[in-house]
């Protein structure tokens, strides 16, 4: 299944589609600069783009971690991005009000992992007829985000991707299962790695850790089996960011990463390998 949104179309065996950004808005001038290097490395790499970044976080593990600026101040950012720059923009959601209220400024609408299976806030996201990015839960077989995408459709909206992000893997620890990824394509929708959250080490002391060294393979690895997005958070100095520090990509490493992963994406898709 293809979905198409601003001349884009993810999914259908086209080329993969990168999905990077700031884990969460910190402040203007670093959303705008960072939006600003990612759609010139794109363009330059000829890779599909759409702009990431959370403007809020509602799930953080201490209740003194940063959560944002203020909602309407970073929805505006969002809007920015997407008119000064005329990109794609995602953001997460946490509440059916929020769904209403984002849905004005960005284009798809993204699912936390830990919220996948909230009945009220799927219909909520699919009634805005935006595209709806779900993210599978730590705790979810791949085969059961079906139900997820079953509260989606029950609202009339087929625009459904759908993300793997890790398996918990006992406690303050996550596994890749690189069948998920083809379990979910066989539910009929495009599937996207979050090879970002993926690394991460959660909740240990009050503050997610992260293993970044396996970002690449992980990318590298689900490239292989065949795409149809990437999902990477990055970050121009990921060690002094507001949140998911030690689980961000470093911006100046990005660009060598997806010449990597542009050619191991051509390979499988030309040669149409399952």
């Amino acid at each position: 299944m293809e979905i198409k949104v601003n001349g884009l179309i993810i999914g259908g065996g086209n080329p993969f589609v990168l999905i990077a950004g700031p884990c969460v808005i910190e402040n203007e001038e670093l959303i705008v600069n960072t939006a600003s290097l990612l759609k010139d490395i794109t363009s330059e790499l000829n890779i599909p783009f759409i702009f990431k970044s959370s403007y809020k976080k509602a799930n953080r593990t201490s209740g003194n971690s940063f959560t944002g600026i203020g909602d309407d101040k970073a929805l505006k950012i969002l809007g920015k991005v997407r008119k000064d720059f005329s990109l794609t923009v995602l953001t997460d959601i946490h509440t059916s009000y929020e769904a209403r209220k984002a849905a004005d400024f960005v284009d798809i609408l993204q699912i936390p992992a830990f919220l996948c299976r909230q009945t009220d806030l799927l219909k909520a996201a699919g009634e805005t007829g935006k595209i709806i990015n779900i993210k599978k839960g730590q705790f979810l077989a791949p085969e059961d985000m079906l139900y997820a995408v079953e509260k989606i459709l029950a609202t009339g909206n087929k625009n459904i991707l759908l993300t793997e992000r890790g398996s918990s893997f006992g406690y303050h620890n996550l596994v890749v299962d690189m069948r998920a990824l083809v379990i979910m394509k066989e539910l009929g929708y495009p599937v996207v790695m979050d090879a970002t959250h993926s690394v991460q080490l959660p909740g240990n002391g009050g503050v997610t850790g992260g293993q970044p060294k396996f970002i690449k393979p992980i990318s590298r690895a689900a490239a292989a089996v065949g795409i149809d997005a990437l999902f990477l958070e990055v970050h121009p100095d990921p060690k002094n960011a507001l949140s998911d520090a030690a689980s961000q990509l470093p911006l100046n490493e990005l660009k060598d990463l997806l010449v990597i992963i542009k050619k191991i994406d051509e390979v499988v898709k030309n040669n149409h390998i399952k």
